[in-house]
């Protein structure tokens, strides 16, 4: 029996190397082969997932403080992660921050160095960011944009948000008041029409050009190709053909929502499985009450909340995720048993 588990992270509880190697861990000593395929769908997380960091530059933070952002350097390709250089994390959380003044400068400023050192290929992650500046602040910060010339910058987008709808969709996460969502709603209609004037892309034909608070946007005037996050961790990973020939998936991430079917992980592992038609389970934190989506035939759910009671789930959740996988993984094996001879 083959398993392979291809987890997200559970936000607050465990990274998605954790919840792997639990789920190894049940595995193991259950007999099954396995592969861990820790994933990230763009966002925090994408880094790790990729391998982790080897390199370390100092750009300017989302509000103007000097920040060490870690950032991957594989060959000529690179793996930087917006949380490290503009992150809503670095400044505190919401509370924090300055909506209006957070900038993705060092963002820019990591993917120019990056280019310094030699990379032709950046894959750039796009969650957590702090900021609803349009990627102004990385634009200016990658000038003279010929520089960019003969390198491919793959923008991993883990949302579909239009350009404006960023400011609606995300400022209020990051601190706005409903004045400054409007006030950064008109900023973000401004910028477009200067985007289009300037570079001659219209960034609001293009999807998911709002992730990050419009950072997608300004990459994709620098050049960037915007790509389901998902899509693009799943070609890195060479999770296709790991899929293939297997007898479950364990995915799992820590809140089972509408949002989990959009592009995300555990949408995105479920749909490769049914297409394998290959059994899929998700090892969830909790689920949203009264889901509404279907879940797709083929997907079995395992709340950890329902479980094992919210409290065990939140605060010793390593081990509900080996003992659910347990569970699964001698369900599975029963299941698949040939029936005795008489």
């Amino acid at each position: 029996m083959r398993a392979v588990i291809a987890p997200d992270k559970m936000r607050g509880t465990a990274t998605a190397a954790e919840v792997a190697a639990a789920a190894g861990r049940a595995a193991e000593a259950a007999g099954w082969q396995y592969r861990l395929v820790p994933m990230a769908d763009g966002g925090e997380g994408t880094l790790d997932a990729l391998g982790g960091a080897n390199r370390t530059t100092t750009v300017t933070g989302p509000l103007g403080d000097p920040v060490d952002a870690a950032w991957r350097l594989d060959g000529r390709t690179a793996v930087v992660e917006v949380a490290r250089a503009s992150g809503l994390a670095l400044v505190g959380g919401a509370e924090g921050n300055d909506p209006i003044g957070a900038s993705t400068a060092g963002t820019g400023e990591l993917l120019a160095a990056a280019v310094d050192a030699g990379a032709s290929r950046l894959l750039v992650g796009l969650g957590g960011s702090a900021t609803t500046d349009g990627g102004l602040g990385a634009l200016r910060a990658l000038y003279p944009l010929h520089r960019l010339k003969g390198v491919e910058i793959v923008v991993l987008c883990d949302v579909r948000t239009s350009f404006v709808d960023a400011a609606e969709v995300f400022a209020p996460q990051k601190g706005a008041s409903p004045a400054q969502v409007e006030l950064l709603r008109r900023r973000l209609e401004r910028l477009a029409d200067v985007y289009l004037a300037d570079h001659g892309v219209d960034v609001r034909a293009l999807e998911g050009a709002g992730a990050a608070g419009g950072l997608a946007g300004g990459l994709a005037v620098a050049g960037g190709r915007l790509t389901g996050g998902f899509d693009a961790m799943a070609d890195e990973l060479d999770l296709h053909d790991l899929v293939e020939g297997a007898d479950l998936v364990v995915t799992a991430e820590g809140f089972l929502d509408e949002q989990s079917f959009e592009g995300k992980v555990v949408g995105g592992v479920a749909e490769m499985a049914a297409a394998a038609a290959v059994p899929c389970v998700a090892v969830v934190g909790e689920v949203v009450p009264d889901l509404a989506v279907e879940i797709a035939a083929g997907l079995e759910v395992v709340s950890l909340v329902e479980r094992f009671g919210e409290h065990r789930a939140r605060h010793d959740t390593v081990s509900c995720v080996q003992e659910a996988v347990a569970g699964v993984l001698a369900a599975h094996a029963g299941a698949t048993s040939p029936a005795p001879e008489e």
